[in-house]
């Protein structure tokens, strides 16, 4: 079986590489366009055993003069390769394959979802639904992706649910107290915070903050220090996309609210960030919109976690059983959970380590990567049965059982 990957970014899309190197253990010839060969993921792609082919197929919204180009490429690009199935990890990879290649071309396309953002959008919404064609299918990531889908008349035959992988062993689950010792946090303080890129504000959707609401955090944060002298806010995490300006504001905000106490020390290597969640008391993720992102890290940590109720947040942060939920736009709120969280962190931390069990067989990719090989099988074989979708919630009512 041969399977041409296409993703937008050389320096994102983690996932990805990881889901492909597993595929190849199940037999899958792996081919990947990637837009250059010099991205921080590139490395791990060719650990993946996949063959490269250097072309940007994201969609040229903002060049618009190169789409015929761009379409001409990534039909030479499917000729040249012959794939049994096209997967595109993106959206505007997505809508760039339908557009060069027609709604009758007979590789199957399979859309696996990263996020709802775009079909939060009506426009993108239809744009995604109205240039699919019957060869192309969907593998929406959570089940809340999966469900707009459902809601917007997309038939259950050609939509698919698999979460993104990870590897859980990458992540150490012990205090070293290194991020602490590194940023001046005494070993009693109570750290607060996330690790996120930082998004600037996408204004032609209608966003007046970040993705990821760091006005939100630091609001919520200067709430909280108002009232525990012990409590340090700490966003790590640096700018993505041409965010350098609003990263920088967003710094000098912290540091006025905080009065030296909201840190932002900017980007951190994926080595340390695997290594710094355990030097965190309280991880909070309050985003615009999300998939699963955000919370993963720090429930594999041990780390009592607050997220917004949005997205496919609440199929991992579950109120009372792995976490605590929040309404998004409401920095009241968050503060209110966090001292909640902070004063009642026996009860808490409980929680975040059965977090911290659903994340390992809910993410981890071995699991993962069978499923969209399964997923693979079925639309080239109708006969071969669909795989089986994960039930988080079911996992947990079983893993209380057998406690």
């Amino acid at each position: 079986m041969r399977v041409l990957h296409v993703v937008k970014t050389s320096g994102g899309a983690r996932w990805a590489a990881l889901q492909a190197a597993e595929l190849r253990r199940l037999g899958v010839e792996v081919h990947v366009a990637l837009p250059d060969a010099t991205g921080a993921r590139v490395p791990e792609w060719e650990a993946a055993g996949a063959s490269f082919h250097i072309a940007g197929l994201d969609y040229p919204v903002t060049s618009i003069w190169r789409l015929p180009a761009v379409c001409a490429q990534a039909r030479e690009l499917v000729r040249t390769v012959a794939p049994d199935l096209i997967h595109c990890h993106h959206v505007g990879p997505a809508l760039l394959l339908r557009l060069a290649l027609g709604k009758r071309h007979p590789a199957p396309r399979i859309f696996q979802v990263p996020g709802p953002l775009h079909l939060e959008h009506r426009p993108y919404r239809i744009w995604d639904l109205k240039s699919a064609g019957d060869r192309d299918f969907w593998i929406a990531s959570s089940r809340c992706t999966r469900d707009i889908y459902l809601r917007a008349g997309v038939d259950n035959a050609k939509l698919f649910l698999s979460y993104y992988g990870f590897r859980s062993d990458e992540f150490d689950t012990s205090r070293s107290g290194l991020l602490r010792a590194r940023l001046g946090i005494a070993s009693h303080d109570l750290v607060v915070g996330n690790i996120s890129y930082v998004y600037g504000p996408k204004y032609y959707l209608g966003q007046r903050v970040g993705l990821k609401c760091h006005e939100d955090l630091i609001a919520a944060l200067g709430l909280v220090l108002a009232e525990r002298s012990d409590v340090r806010g700490l966003l790590i995490g640096g700018p993505w996309g041409g965010a350098a300006g609003y990263f920088r504001k967003l710094r000098r905000h912290a540091d006025a609210v905080g009065r030296g106490r909201i840190l932002m020390p900017g980007f951190l290597p994926l080595s340390e960030v695997q290594r710094c969640w355990p030097d965190f008391d309280c991880a909070i993720h309050v985003p615009l919109s999300e998939n699963c992102g955000g919370v993963v890290e720090p429930l594999l940590a041990g780390v009592p976690v607050i997220a917004g109720r949005v997205g496919g947040l609440p199929e991992v942060v579950q109120e009372g059983l792995t976490g605590a939920l929040v309404p998004v736009r409401n920095p009241r709120a968050l503060a209110a959970a966090i001292l909640r969280v902070l004063d009642q962190r026996e009860r808490y931390r409980p929680m975040a380590r059965s977090g911290g069990e659903l994340v390992r067989e809910m993410f981890d990719v071995r699991r993962t990567a069978a499923e969209v090989y399964e997923v693979y099988r079925h639309i080239l074989d109708r006969g071969h049965p669909r795989p089986r979708e994960f039930d988080s919630r079911a996992f947990l009512e079983a893993a209380a059982l057998t406690c």
